[in-house]
């Protein structure tokens, strides 16, 4: 777990209190009228947490667990969990940039996550677990590291940020059918009560105006 000192007190309170990080100063532009969604590729520890985190959102209308990093060929979870994969736990994130913007889900995943540790998040460790942003194009890239850049100008973490920028690469593919909406139905399972449940109600306390009615 990262170390903060008094600087680094909002980050702190994101963490383990609720409360929203600083919003990403730089965004991506407005889409044009006609585009009614865009997809974002997120990863941020077990994807069973992202997705139920994410899919409360306003303006966002799906959320798909998966892995990001690799090839197809050895996109499964017994592969990726082994470790010798360079896929990631991700979520593929489809939303409305009429309602929620590229940069406003940054801040959440920022929020939600511990940016400072490397290939790991919570309980899970190794590389399938680490934080990172995959990006589709130079504006969601440069976007991201603008965001980074802005975290670590302002101090909020007194450790540098290990979270990944990568390229989407070979693409997101969809992870097998019983981790879709995984803890929709297993609200009682002991990681989803102790990891997963907590990290839904710091999205709700975090960022009120933003959860669906």
């Amino acid at each position: 777990m990262a170390k903060f000192g008094l600087a680094g007190f909002l980050g702190l309170a994101a963490s383990v209190g609720g409360v929203a990080l600083p919003a990403p100063a730089k965004d991506v532009a407005p889409a044009a009228t006609n585009v009614a969604t865009r997809v974002a590729v997120f990863a941020g520890g077990c994807f069973w947490c992202t997705e139920a985190a994410f899919e409360q959102l306003d303006g966002v209308t799906d959320v798909v667990s998966g892995y990001a990093g690799d090839k197809k060929d050895n996109a499964s979870y017994r592969v990726v969990g082994s470790g010798a994969t360079k896929h990631a736990e991700a979520i593929r994130i489809t939303y409305d940039p009429k309602k929620i913007t590229y940069g406003q889900l940054l801040q959440v995943l920022f929020t939600i996550s511990e940016p400072t540790v490397k290939d790991k998040q919570g309980p899970d460790e190794g590389p399938q677990y680490r934080m990172a942003v995959f990006f589709a194009d130079d504006e969601e890239k440069q976007v991201t590291e603008a965001y980074i850049a802005q975290l670590t100008a302002a101090k909020v973490y007194n450790e540098p940020i290990a979270t990944t920028v990568e390229p989407i690469g070979a693409g997101f593919f969809v992870a097998e059918d019983y981790h879709q909406d995984y803890v929709k139905h297993n609200p009682s399972q002991p990681y989803v009560r102790a990891w997963s449940l907590p990290k839904v109600e710091k999205v709700r306390a975090a960022f009120p105006d933003k959860v669906k009615k």
